[in-house]
């Protein structure tokens, strides 16, 4: 195998690299009984780091 073929990432370095561009993550949940929708969620998260050279976008 070359290296281009197989590469090894740790869950620091992946995590690092998630927070230092940003992640949006999304998704719906449905709890169904008998075809009648009981609980619906939907989820809608960014996650990023935050620094003092970017804006708070809460502050006024």
């Amino acid at each position: 195998m070359t290296v281009v073929e197989r590469r090894e990432i740790s869950l620091v370095d992946l995590l690092d690299r998630l927070l230092a561009t940003g992640v949006v993550i999304t998704g719906d949940l449905t709890l169904r009984i008998a075809d009648v929708d009981l609980v619906r969620i939907d989820l809608n998260a960014m996650i990023s780091s935050v620094n003092r050279n970017v804006p708070s976008p809460f502050e006024d």
